[in-house]
This record gives structure tokens, C-alpha cells and sequence, in this order.
């Protein structure tokens, strides 16, 4: 299970809007078994169906949250135009097996989000709990089926 912040949700959303038409791309890191920041990423590919991340950008990033005590928890990522769910080159370069895999769709007017734990080519749904759940209603997200 991903337990997650509202706030942070709404980072990853607003990156992916940001970013758009391109894929956006971050990682999420968490303290306490709960993820409490967000960190964007620069989409290298500057493509809209795929992301690189800055190899730079990846380090400093682990760096920072080893220095907070904080660890990479999630690798995040949006769809622009299709569906929370891994594509097949998500799921080639899924490498790191101890990581979930958050996927933001702004597809449809209302972004949607899932998390999958993949594991040799193996997509296993993984649960989001918010951990101010009931505001994720009022705020239009949906997370999705």
C-alpha cells in the first residue's frame, strides 16, 4: 500500500498539467511509511508517450533524501492522453523492483491516479491511501478502478 498526502497528489497532478503535452516524471519520497514529497524531475526525452530521467537530477535527488532522512519510495510519472496503467515500455524499464510505479492520467477532464508494484514484467495493482482521504472527493481527483 502507497499512502500518500494530498498535497502531494496535487504536486504530481500539477506537474503533469505543467508539463503537458509532454510526459512529466518525478519521485516521490516518504518518511515514516508515508510519502511527503515530491520531487520533479526533467523529462530528458521531452516526449509525450515516454520519459528519461536527468541522471544528474537523479542523484542529487537520492543525495537530498538520504540528507532529510527521507527515502525513494515511488518513481511518478503522467500520461498526457491515455490511461493510468504501465505501457509496455513502462513495464521493460521498471528496474527497480523495490520501487511502485505511480501513474497520473490526465486523459479525461478529471486526473486519475494508481500505483503498480511491477516485478518481471509482472503488473500488480497496488492500493493508494490518502492519508486525509475524504478530501481527495471534494478536490475532483479520482482515483482510479
Amino acid at each position: 500500500m502507497l499512502k500518500i498526502t494530498q498535497d502531494i497528489i496535487d504536486e504530481i497532478i500539477n506537474h503533469g498539467r505543467v508539463e503537458a503535452p509532454l510526459e512529466a516524471c518525478g519521485y516521490l519520497a516518504e518518511k515514516n511509511g508515508v510519502v511527503c514529497e515530491s520531487i520533479a524531475m526533467q523529462n530528458i526525452d521531452a516526449s509525450p508517450v515516454h520519459y528519461s530521467m536527468d541522471p544528474a537530477q537523479q542523484f542529487a535527488a537520492v543525495r537530498n533524501c538520504r540528507k532529510q532522512g527521507l527515502r525513494i519510495r515511488a518513481v511518478y510519472h503522467s500520461h498526457p492522453e491515455t490511461a493510468a496503467y504501465p505501457s509496455a515500455e513502462d513495464i521493460r524499464l521498471a528496474y527497480d523492483q523495490d520501487l511502485s510505479y505511480v501513474i497520473v492520467s490526465l486523459a479525461e477532464s478529471k486526473p486519475c491516479i494508481n500505483s503498480y508494484i511491477i516485478r518481471k514484467n509482472e503488473v500488480l495493482p497496488e492500493r493508494i491511501e490518502i492519508v486525509d482521504g475524504t478530501k481527495a472527493a471534494r478536490c475532483g481527483q479520482v482515483l482510479c478502478p
